[in-house]
């Protein structure tokens, strides 16, 4: 028997609705004083519908932390080319340990497969990278982090909601302004979701009446399958398959951004380097992450709901990469990668580009999407060949 909730209960979820729905509201408010802007928040939340006892208790001693600025600032690690990250963010003991955790949760991965049809390889890849399997959840107040986030202008149409979602999962008793913690961004738990993907999404699967996604590996796993499924995930199809290309292909329509079917692929040279393609009909991406002389991958169309989770093409392919080492897959041919630039380097190239009227979004030393199709585009035009690793040789000729 389903049952509905109270009369309360759709009170406040409309309220917090109509306080999620307003992006231009939010992208104006921030900056100014701290102590107006928190005084804004809390206006806006009693107007929606909220107790003025609650929300008092929610902003009770909230502070700007200076630190998660500079951690917002500071993210260099990203700067890292993917055979360097990954080796980083991969040792055969977080392999073991992935191994070891999918056999002792082995019954909560066989319900998430059954409901959602996601590899566990997938999620333990997760798990992993986010905070090594729940011993490294983040130690920012998370409360603090988001209005420090959404107060400062970078990008408060991102983080002003969420400090609603963390009010109402306050209200529900899911979330302590003075001891919940997490990432600096704000992301809570065992996979660092934000709190207006808990209230979306979060799952109580151990039962005890909360979504618990610090402490509870099944909450949180079958949170994130959850999560997974809504963005687009298609059940019980592969997301990253390993490949050799030819040495002399034509490699301009590499990348994220093109997509073949695997006969178009196959018909150019493209094979699996072990065993066969992981699917018979579909249409993939094909990845080089550093050149046509490094790593090659085909990504089918689950690859891309990674960039849902994060946007860091070089982090998406290393946690979709690990899931495959999970299921098995070996170590991956790193080839002999044509040298890359620095970071120093790398400003310069954006900067160079953005000369020649390409958009590369910020001059941040990292080789993101808009970067890597910018410089697709003046390798075919200066005759170098186009797989979008940028080299000295092609910043020069620039």
């Amino acid at each position: 028997m389903r049952v509905l909730p109270s009369a309360k209960a759709v009170l406040h979820r409309t309220a917090l609705i109509a306080l999620l729905s307003a992006p231009t509201l939010a992208a104006a408010q921030c900056g100014g004083s701290f102590q107006n802007f928190v005084r804004g928040l809390k206006d806006e939340a009693v107007s929606a519908g909220y107790a003025i006892s609650t929300v008092n208790e929610f902003f009770n001693g909230v502070s700007q932390d200076q630190s998660v600025l500079r951690a917002d600032r500071s993210q260099g690690v990203f700067q890292k080319p993917f055979v360097e990250f990954s080796r980083r963010l991969i040792s055969q003991s977080r392999l073991n340990r992935g191994r070891s955790k999918g056999e002792e949760f082995d019954k909560i991965f066989d319900r998430i497969e059954t409901t959602y049809g996601i590899n566990r390889g997938v999620l333990l890849a997760f798990w992993a990278f986010e905070t090594d399997y729940g011993a490294v959840q983040g130690d920012f107040n998370t409360r603090n982090a988001l209005v420090t986030l959404a107060h400062d202008c970078r990008r408060p149409d991102l983080f002003r909601p969420q400090i609603f979602s963390a009010l109402e999962l306050y209200r529900k008793g899911d979330f302590d302004p003075a001891r919940t913690t997490g990432a600096w961004a704000g992301e809570i738990g065992m996979v660092q979701m934000l709190p207006s993907d808990i209230l979306e999404h979060g799952v109580d699967a151990d039962g005890d009446g909360h979504v618990t996604l610090k402490t509870s590996a099944a909450d949180a796993l079958m949170s994130a399958a959850r999560m997974l499924s809504h963005l687009g995930w298609r059940a019980n199809e592969p997301w990253l398959q390993e490949v050799t290309i030819p040495a002399d292909m034509d490699v301009s329509a590499s990348g994220p951004a093109y997509k073949k079917s695997l006969a178009d692929w196959e018909a150019m040279g493209v094979a699996p380097r072990t065993t066969s393609f992981a699917m018979k009909d579909a249409e993939a991406s094909l990845l080089l992450p550093q050149g046509h002389k490094g790593p090659a991958f085909l990504a089918y169309p689950n690859f891309d709901i990674y960039f849902e989770w994060n946007q860091s093409f070089t982090y998406v392919l290393t946690a979709a990469y690990f899931a495959t080492r999970l299921e098995g897959a070996p170590v991956y041919d790193a080839g002999s990668s044509e040298q890359g630039l620095s970071g120093d380097q790398m400003k310069e190239l954006q900067r160079r580009l953005q000369a020649r009227g390409h958009d590369v979004g910020d001059v941040d030393g990292i080789l993101g999407a808009n970067t890597r199709l910018a410089v697709q585009k003046e390798q075919k035009r200066l005759g170098f060949p186009a797989d979008a690793w940028p080299t000295p040789d092609l910043l020069n000729a620039l």
